[in-house]
């Protein structure tokens, strides 16, 4: 079973960035496919984006293709999202999840979260 952690959100201005981390512990995030999810207040949680093992394979929702990046480091058991020209709409908890496959894009597929972390945007 592994364990993941988030880590590296933040009140940012629109037009912004931030670089979250999604860390592991008690397994080897490099068996897994990882994916990003948001839950802005009184919405569904929302995919973002997925990555697979090798880190060769991405998938994004189209609201966030060519600002955010997802990416890992399997070395440091470490996946990363990249977000970049922050617009007000993508303030939400962020969280990462694990999955063995590749490919998921709705959270029931998912087998193992994190605890999630605040992005604010602001305008």
């Amino acid at each position: 079973q592994v364990h993941l952690v988030e880590s590296g959100g933040a009140l940012v201005q629109a037009g912004g960035s931030l670089k979250l981390s999604c860390g592991a512990s008690g397994g080897i995030l490099s068996t897994y496919a990882v994916g990003w999810f948001r839950q802005a207040p009184g919405k569904e949680r929302d995919f973002v984006a997925t990555i697979n093992r090798s880190g060769g394979l991405t998938t994004y929702t189209d609201s966030v293709k060519g600002r955010f990046t997802v990416s890992r480091d399997n070395a440091k058991n470490t996946v990363y999202l990249q977000m970049n020209s922050l617009k007000p709409e993508d303030t939400a908890v962020y969280y990462c999840a694990a999955r063995r496959l590749y490919g998921g894009r709705s959270s029931s597929e998912y087998d193992y979260w994190g605890q999630g972390t605040q992005v604010t945007v602001s305008s």
